[in-house]
């Protein structure tokens, strides 16, 4: 998992101190040079932020506020039709506002009498360790910025509707919120870079990717597709497999793409005795016996 950070939007520092974050080629705002350097100082925020200071507050713009209220109300509707019970549920407990992009600490303050967790800013891809680690405490580091505006329905990158409309929907089941205490707890455990990536891969299929059979639906939960505009209406027609950890730890995908391959739980509780299970026991020396096992 996360070869994407090759993909992403890199955030570097100048010895000067000014903060860029390097856009690819592809990506919509790469010819913009006011979105560009929007991006360097929502970063360069993130960047001076330390535990114990305020979260930094964004002052949106109006056509940041229109991407979020687009996509707001788009993935909204799509939720009712292709979400997880589960999620829905702790989507209507959470009541992120449609009409505005929260302020991370306003989304902390709905999160935290739900599940405990709450969110802190981080300018762009977080190191593996560090950000499946702080799930322990019960944080979650969050991107404050927001998509182009050219491309409301797409981002190639966690932008705040990926983290907000995803997992903070996710996070506000205190089950889901279970699973990700979990994996913060193996991170700890584990040691060794290969037994870290099997773990972050099999939290790419569930907690990212997953789908789950509730009523007789096949249907999403995890954060990746929930925000989705896309690939909400496109997980059905993937070939869908039984929770398989070793699969899922071993996998190889393609984050340019839609999943062809998705891994299906029969219910929300076996997602809590599988993958919250293995998040609960794994280690380096049974991450290492599964992959002597493979071909």
């Amino acid at each position: 998992m996360f070869d994407e950070a090759q993909l992403y939007s890199p955030v570097t520092t100048g010895a000067d101190g000014d903060v860029t974050v390097h856009l690819s080629d592809e990506h919509p705002g790469v010819h913009d040079p006011a979105y560009r350097a929007r991006r360097n100082a929502i970063a360069a925020q993130a960047l001076a932020y330390r535990p114990g200071d305020p979260t930094p507050r964004i002052e949106y713009t109006d056509e940041e506020q229109d991407v979020w209220r687009i996509v707001s109300a788009e993935l909204r509707r799509k939720h009712h039709t292709y979400a997880s019970h589960e999620v829905l549920a702790g989507e209507q407990r959470l009541d992120l506002p449609a009409d505005h992009i929260p302020q991370l600490d306003e989304v902390s303050a709905k999160l935290v009498p739900l599940s405990g967790f709450r969110y802190v800013p981080a300018a762009g891809l977080v190191p593996l360790r560090e950000f499946f680690g702080s799930f322990a405490t019960r944080v979650f580091h969050s991107t404050q910025y927001i998509r182009h505006h050219s491309a409301p329905l797409y981002t190639p990158e966690p932008d705040a509707i990926h983290e907000i409309i995803g997992h903070a929907n996710q996070l506000a089941s205190p089950r889901f919120a279970a699973v990700y205490a979990a994996v913060g707890a193996a991170v700890a455990r584990l040691e060794t870079g290969p037994a870290l990536k099997f773990l972050a891969d099999v939290f790419w299929f569930s907690m990212e990717f997953g789908v789950v059979r509730e009523r007789g639906e096949i249907r999403c939960y995890g954060a990746g597709l929930l925000s989705s505009y896309g690939e909400i209406e496109e997980f059905r027609h993937a070939e869908l497999r039984p929770l398989d950890i070793v699969e899922m730890g071993t996998r190889a995908y393609d984050i340019t793409h839609y999943q062809p391959v998705l891994y299906c739980a029969r219910s929300v509780s076996e997602i809590e005795d599988v993958v919250g299970g293995f998040f609960a026991t794994v280690t380096d020396e049974q991450v290492a016996r599964a992959a002597s096992r493979l071909p």
